[in-house]
Protein backbone atom coordinates (compact mmCIF):
# COMPACT_ATOMS: atom_id res chain seq x y z
CA UNK A 1 0.00 0.00 0.00
CA UNK A 2 0.96 3.65 -0.42
CA UNK A 3 -0.05 6.22 2.20
CA UNK A 4 -0.04 9.96 1.51
CA UNK A 5 -0.68 12.56 4.23
CA UNK A 6 -2.31 16.01 3.92
CA UNK A 7 -3.31 15.48 0.30
CA UNK A 8 -4.75 18.15 -1.99
CA UNK A 9 -7.86 16.19 -2.98
CA UNK A 10 -8.94 18.38 -5.90
CA UNK A 11 -6.19 16.63 -7.86
CA UNK A 12 -8.17 13.39 -7.44
CA UNK A 13 -11.54 14.88 -8.40
CA UNK A 14 -12.80 15.15 -11.95
CA UNK A 15 -14.46 18.44 -10.90
CA UNK A 16 -11.11 19.84 -9.68
CA UNK A 17 -12.67 20.95 -6.38
CA UNK A 18 -11.62 19.74 -2.94
CA UNK A 19 -9.66 20.61 0.17
CA UNK A 20 -6.86 18.88 2.06
CA UNK A 21 -7.57 15.26 2.95
CA UNK A 22 -6.12 13.82 6.16
CA UNK A 23 -4.68 10.89 4.23
CA UNK A 24 -5.02 9.02 0.96
CA UNK A 25 -4.29 5.30 0.90
CA UNK A 26 -3.64 3.40 -2.34
CA UNK A 27 -4.47 -0.29 -1.81
CA UNK A 28 -2.18 -2.56 -3.85
CA UNK A 29 -3.54 -5.98 -2.78
CA UNK A 30 -7.11 -6.66 -1.66
CA UNK A 31 -5.92 -8.47 1.48
CA UNK A 32 -4.52 -5.14 2.72
CA UNK A 33 -8.04 -3.76 3.09
CA UNK A 34 -8.81 -5.50 6.37
CA UNK A 35 -5.53 -4.69 8.11
CA UNK A 36 -5.27 -1.13 6.80
CA UNK A 37 -8.83 0.09 7.34
CA UNK A 38 -10.07 -1.63 10.50
CA UNK A 39 -8.54 1.04 12.75
CA UNK A 40 -9.51 4.00 10.56
CA UNK A 41 -12.48 6.33 10.90
CA UNK A 42 -14.35 8.44 8.34
CA UNK A 43 -13.34 6.25 5.39
CA UNK A 44 -14.31 7.30 1.88
CA UNK A 45 -13.47 5.35 -1.29
CA UNK A 46 -12.62 7.93 -3.92
CA UNK A 47 -12.73 5.78 -7.06
CA UNK A 48 -11.91 7.86 -10.13
CA UNK A 49 -13.58 10.93 -8.61
CA UNK A 50 -15.85 11.29 -11.63
CA UNK A 51 -19.11 11.87 -9.75
CA UNK A 52 -17.86 13.06 -6.36
CA UNK A 53 -18.02 16.66 -5.14
CA UNK A 54 -15.52 17.25 -2.33
CA UNK A 55 -15.78 20.08 0.17
CA UNK A 56 -13.14 22.80 0.34
CA UNK A 57 -10.94 23.28 3.38
CA UNK A 58 -9.81 20.56 5.77
CA UNK A 59 -11.32 17.13 5.11
CA UNK A 60 -11.16 14.93 8.20
CA UNK A 61 -11.36 11.72 6.19
CA UNK A 62 -9.24 8.77 5.19
CA UNK A 63 -9.60 8.56 1.43
CA UNK A 64 -9.02 5.14 -0.10
CA UNK A 65 -8.18 4.39 -3.71
CA UNK A 66 -8.50 0.92 -5.25
CA UNK A 67 -7.23 2.04 -8.67
CA UNK A 68 -4.26 -0.34 -8.39
CA UNK A 69 -6.66 -3.31 -8.15
CA UNK A 70 -7.14 -4.02 -11.86
CA UNK A 71 -6.86 -7.79 -12.26
CA UNK A 72 -9.06 -9.60 -14.79
CA UNK A 73 -9.45 -13.35 -14.35
CA UNK A 74 -11.16 -15.71 -16.80
CA UNK A 75 -13.18 -18.31 -14.87
CA UNK A 76 -14.49 -20.29 -17.83
CA UNK A 77 -17.98 -20.51 -19.35
CA UNK A 78 -17.87 -16.76 -20.22
CA UNK A 79 -17.51 -15.84 -16.53
CA UNK A 80 -15.00 -13.14 -15.69
CA UNK A 81 -13.84 -11.83 -12.31
CA UNK A 82 -12.69 -8.20 -12.42
CA UNK A 83 -11.17 -6.13 -9.62
CA UNK A 84 -12.95 -2.91 -8.75
CA UNK A 85 -10.20 -0.41 -9.54
CA UNK A 86 -10.15 -0.93 -13.29
CA UNK A 87 -11.30 1.99 -15.42
CA UNK A 88 -14.70 0.94 -16.74
CA UNK A 89 -13.92 1.75 -20.36
CA UNK A 90 -10.81 -0.43 -20.21
CA UNK A 91 -13.13 -3.25 -19.17
CA UNK A 92 -15.41 -2.50 -22.14
CA UNK A 93 -12.36 -2.70 -24.42
CA UNK A 94 -11.44 -6.04 -22.86
CA UNK A 95 -14.93 -7.43 -23.55
CA UNK A 96 -14.40 -6.37 -27.17
CA UNK A 97 -11.14 -8.30 -27.35
CA UNK A 98 -12.87 -11.39 -25.93
CA UNK A 99 -16.07 -10.93 -28.01
CA UNK A 100 -18.27 -10.63 -24.89
CA UNK A 101 -21.54 -8.73 -25.15
CA UNK A 102 -23.44 -6.99 -22.36
CA UNK A 103 -21.64 -3.75 -21.53
CA UNK A 104 -21.94 -1.92 -24.85
CA UNK A 105 -24.79 0.41 -23.82
CA UNK A 106 -22.69 1.61 -20.88
CA UNK A 107 -19.61 2.41 -22.94
CA UNK A 108 -18.28 5.90 -22.46
CA UNK A 109 -19.47 6.19 -18.85
CA UNK A 110 -16.49 7.56 -16.90
CA UNK A 111 -15.29 6.07 -13.65
CA UNK A 112 -14.06 2.86 -12.09
CA UNK A 113 -15.90 -0.45 -12.18
CA UNK A 114 -16.36 -0.29 -8.40
CA UNK A 115 -17.98 3.13 -8.64
CA UNK A 116 -20.50 1.96 -11.24
CA UNK A 117 -21.41 -1.12 -9.20
CA UNK A 118 -21.67 0.94 -5.99
CA UNK A 119 -24.52 3.00 -7.48
CA UNK A 120 -25.78 0.58 -10.17
CA UNK A 121 -24.73 2.91 -12.96
CA UNK A 122 -26.41 2.57 -16.32
CA UNK A 123 -27.48 4.14 -19.60
CA UNK A 124 -29.84 3.53 -22.52
CA UNK A 125 -31.99 1.08 -20.59
CA UNK A 126 -29.06 -1.04 -19.40
CA UNK A 127 -27.47 -1.27 -15.95
CA UNK A 128 -24.17 -2.66 -14.73
CA UNK A 129 -26.02 -5.26 -12.62
CA UNK A 130 -27.59 -6.80 -15.75
CA UNK A 131 -24.53 -9.02 -16.29
CA UNK A 132 -23.30 -9.43 -12.72
CA UNK A 133 -23.32 -12.82 -10.98
CA UNK A 134 -21.46 -11.98 -7.75
CA UNK A 135 -19.90 -9.02 -5.98
CA UNK A 136 -17.03 -9.29 -3.52
CA UNK A 137 -17.34 -6.61 -0.84
CA UNK A 138 -15.61 -5.44 2.31
CA UNK A 139 -18.39 -5.13 4.87
CA UNK A 140 -18.73 -2.87 7.93
CA UNK A 141 -16.80 -5.36 10.08
CA UNK A 142 -13.96 -5.17 7.52
CA UNK A 143 -14.56 -8.74 6.38
CA UNK A 144 -14.28 -9.78 2.75
CA UNK A 145 -17.50 -11.44 1.60
CA UNK A 146 -18.83 -12.59 -1.76
CA UNK A 147 -22.53 -12.04 -2.36
CA UNK A 148 -24.61 -13.44 -5.19
CA UNK A 149 -26.62 -10.92 -7.18
CA UNK A 150 -29.85 -12.45 -5.85
CA UNK A 151 -28.73 -11.76 -2.27
CA UNK A 152 -28.42 -8.01 -2.80
CA UNK A 153 -30.91 -5.19 -3.07
CA UNK A 154 -30.46 -2.86 -6.03
CA UNK A 155 -32.67 -0.57 -8.08
CA UNK A 156 -32.29 2.47 -10.32
CA UNK A 157 -29.03 4.23 -9.28
CA UNK A 158 -29.21 2.72 -5.83
CA UNK A 159 -27.81 -0.39 -4.15
CA UNK A 160 -27.54 -2.07 -0.77
CA UNK A 161 -23.77 -1.63 -1.14
CA UNK A 162 -24.23 2.14 -1.14
CA UNK A 163 -26.75 2.16 1.70
CA UNK A 164 -24.55 0.03 3.98
CA UNK A 165 -21.33 1.78 2.93
CA UNK A 166 -19.66 -1.44 1.86
CA UNK A 167 -16.61 -1.34 -0.43
CA UNK A 168 -16.75 -3.10 -3.81
CA UNK A 169 -13.58 -5.20 -4.18
CA UNK A 170 -14.26 -7.34 -7.25
CA UNK A 171 -17.13 -8.31 -9.53
CA UNK A 172 -17.90 -11.57 -11.34
CA UNK A 173 -19.73 -11.21 -14.66
CA UNK A 174 -21.44 -13.75 -16.86
CA UNK A 175 -21.37 -12.69 -20.50
CA UNK A 176 -22.67 -13.97 -23.80
CA UNK A 177 -20.68 -13.90 -27.02
CA UNK A 178 -21.24 -11.26 -29.70
CA UNK A 179 -19.59 -7.90 -28.92
CA UNK A 180 -21.23 -4.98 -30.78
CA UNK A 181 -18.31 -2.77 -31.78
CA UNK A 182 -20.50 -0.37 -33.79
CA UNK A 183 -22.69 0.32 -30.75
CA UNK A 184 -19.65 1.13 -28.60
CA UNK A 185 -18.24 3.52 -31.20
CA UNK A 186 -21.66 5.15 -31.63
CA UNK A 187 -22.17 5.79 -27.92
CA UNK A 188 -18.64 6.96 -27.25
CA UNK A 189 -18.97 9.38 -30.15
CA UNK A 190 -22.35 10.57 -28.86
CA UNK A 191 -20.92 11.23 -25.39
CA UNK A 192 -18.00 13.16 -26.83
CA UNK A 193 -20.37 15.20 -28.97
CA UNK A 194 -23.09 15.87 -26.38
CA UNK A 195 -21.23 16.09 -23.08
CA UNK A 196 -18.97 18.97 -21.92
CA UNK A 197 -15.88 16.80 -21.59
CA UNK A 198 -13.57 19.77 -22.24
CA UNK A 199 -14.30 21.19 -18.78
CA UNK A 200 -14.10 19.66 -15.27
CA UNK A 201 -17.51 18.15 -14.45
CA UNK A 202 -19.28 15.56 -12.31
CA UNK A 203 -21.13 13.69 -15.03
CA UNK A 204 -24.91 13.55 -14.67
CA UNK A 205 -25.83 15.74 -11.71
CA UNK A 206 -29.40 14.51 -11.20
CA UNK A 207 -31.15 11.16 -11.53
CA UNK A 208 -33.91 10.96 -14.11
CA UNK A 209 -37.30 10.96 -12.32
CA UNK A 210 -39.50 8.09 -13.45
CA UNK A 211 -41.03 9.00 -16.81
CA UNK A 212 -38.96 12.19 -17.22
CA UNK A 213 -35.52 13.39 -18.26
CA UNK A 214 -33.73 15.73 -15.87
CA UNK A 215 -32.09 17.61 -18.73
CA UNK A 216 -35.47 18.50 -20.27
CA UNK A 217 -36.88 19.57 -16.89
CA UNK A 218 -33.86 21.82 -16.32
CA UNK A 219 -34.27 23.49 -19.72
CA UNK A 220 -38.01 24.01 -19.15
CA UNK A 221 -37.25 25.60 -15.78
CA UNK A 222 -34.98 28.13 -17.52
CA UNK A 223 -31.84 27.01 -15.72
CA UNK A 224 -29.56 26.03 -18.59
CA UNK A 225 -26.55 28.35 -18.66
CA UNK A 226 -27.16 29.73 -15.16
CA UNK A 227 -23.87 30.37 -13.37
CA UNK A 228 -22.91 30.83 -9.71
CA UNK A 229 -19.26 31.75 -9.18
CA UNK A 230 -17.18 29.48 -11.39
CA UNK A 231 -19.87 26.77 -11.64
CA UNK A 232 -22.35 26.71 -14.52
CA UNK A 233 -25.19 24.57 -15.83
CA UNK A 234 -23.62 23.41 -19.08
CA UNK A 235 -24.87 24.85 -22.34
CA UNK A 236 -23.89 21.59 -24.00
CA UNK A 237 -25.83 19.30 -21.65
CA UNK A 238 -28.03 20.80 -18.89
CA UNK A 239 -27.69 17.84 -16.55
CA UNK A 240 -23.96 18.61 -16.24
CA UNK A 241 -22.43 21.27 -14.00
CA UNK A 242 -19.05 22.47 -15.26
CA UNK A 243 -16.17 24.20 -13.52
CA UNK A 244 -14.78 27.16 -15.44
CA UNK A 245 -11.60 26.96 -13.39
CA UNK A 246 -12.32 28.75 -10.14
CA UNK A 247 -15.52 27.10 -8.91
CA UNK A 248 -15.85 26.42 -5.18
CA UNK A 249 -17.75 23.69 -3.36
CA UNK A 250 -20.43 26.18 -2.28
CA UNK A 251 -20.88 27.42 -5.87
CA UNK A 252 -21.82 23.91 -6.99
CA UNK A 253 -24.01 23.17 -3.95
CA UNK A 254 -25.87 26.47 -4.38
CA UNK A 255 -26.36 25.80 -8.08
CA UNK A 256 -27.71 22.31 -7.36
CA UNK A 257 -30.19 23.78 -4.89
CA UNK A 258 -31.26 26.52 -7.31
CA UNK A 259 -31.92 23.95 -10.04
CA UNK A 260 -33.97 21.76 -7.69
CA UNK A 261 -36.00 24.77 -6.57
CA UNK A 262 -36.66 26.01 -10.13
CA UNK A 263 -37.65 22.56 -11.42
CA UNK A 264 -39.96 22.01 -8.44
CA UNK A 265 -41.68 25.37 -9.02
CA UNK A 266 -42.05 24.80 -12.77
CA UNK A 267 -43.04 21.12 -12.91
CA UNK A 268 -43.77 20.03 -9.34
CA UNK A 269 -41.07 17.37 -9.70
CA UNK A 270 -38.33 17.04 -7.10
CA UNK A 271 -34.95 16.21 -8.60
CA UNK A 272 -32.57 13.99 -6.66
CA UNK A 273 -28.80 14.17 -6.95
CA UNK A 274 -26.92 11.42 -8.74
CA UNK A 275 -23.61 12.92 -7.67
CA UNK A 276 -22.06 12.13 -4.28
CA UNK A 277 -21.46 15.16 -2.07
CA UNK A 278 -18.71 14.82 0.55
CA UNK A 279 -18.76 17.52 3.25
Amino acid sequence: MIVLKDVEMKEYSNMKIGGIGKELIFIEEKNELNTVLKDKENIFVIGNGTNTLLNDGKLDKTFVSLKKLQKIEELGDNRVRVEAGIDFNELVDYTGEMDYTGLENLSGIPGSLGGLVYMNGGAYGAEIFDNIKEVEILDNQFQLRTLKKEEMFFTYRKTEIQEKKWIVVSVTFKFQKGFDKDRVEELRGKREGNHPLNLPNLGSTFKNPEGYFSAKLIIEAGMQGVQIGGAQISMKHPNFIVNHGDAKFEDVVNLVNEVKKAVKEKSGIELKEEIIIVK
